[in-house]
């Protein structure tokens, strides 16, 4: 089976998202941002987005979107994904650095198996503030109100948290249900 890409954008935790995959027992290989996007198609069986500091360091993941995978944006990941499909991204009025609650919305595949509301971990400062048509708004706390949304029939998926830190309350269970997406 083809391992999941961590696609590192730069940021702090990126390391630690591919740490727990690993402790998952899910393979997974993190590649850089420029790493040509035929060979990113050729290689996985599903991408993640990892965080970093500004969205001018993408680099080619923004063009990751197109290759008919499925893809999970943490963070910078999803502002990626959200500009991509032209929604928008702007400066937080108060920014997200530490514990968050956040309501779901919407339930579904990636989101499966969590109550209405979730204890998370942030760590940004930016946050995006229009839905790209075709996406669903899944998530929203006090202080971003898109936490998560979603294009299930491109498959992709974007939070604002960060579910590799330990402090967002069970955050591998997002993992397991992308990697069970990745899988169907």
């Amino acid at each position: 089976m083809l391992p999941l890409y961590v696609v590192n954008n730069h940021g702090q935790f990126n390391h630690l998202i591919l740490r727990t995959l690993r402790d998952m027992d899910i393979e997974a290989v993190m590649i850089s941002n420029e790493t040509p996007p035929a060979e990113v198609a050729r290689g996985c069986r599903g991408i993640i987005l990892g965080g970093g500091p500004t969205l001018d360091r993408a680099g080619f993941a923004p063009l990751y979107l197109d290759l008919g995978l499925p893809v999970l944006g943490i963070c910078l990941g999803l502002h990626i994904m959200a500009t991509a499909r032209g929604g928008a991204v702007r400066r937080g009025a108060s920014g997200g650095f530490g514990a968050v609650e956040v309501d779901v919305l919407k339930q579904n595949s990636l989101l499966q198996g969590y109550p209405d509301r979730i204890h998370v971990w942030a760590s940004h400062a930016d946050e995006v503030s229009t839905v790209p048509e075709g996406f669903v708004r899944l998530a929203e706390s006090a202080i971003c109100s898109v936490e998560a949304m979603a294009s299930p029939d491109e498959r992709l998926y974007g939070v604002q948290w960060h579910p590799e830190v330990s402090h967002t309350v069970n955050g591998r269970l997002l993992f397991e249900n992308f990697d069970r997406l990745c899988s169907e």
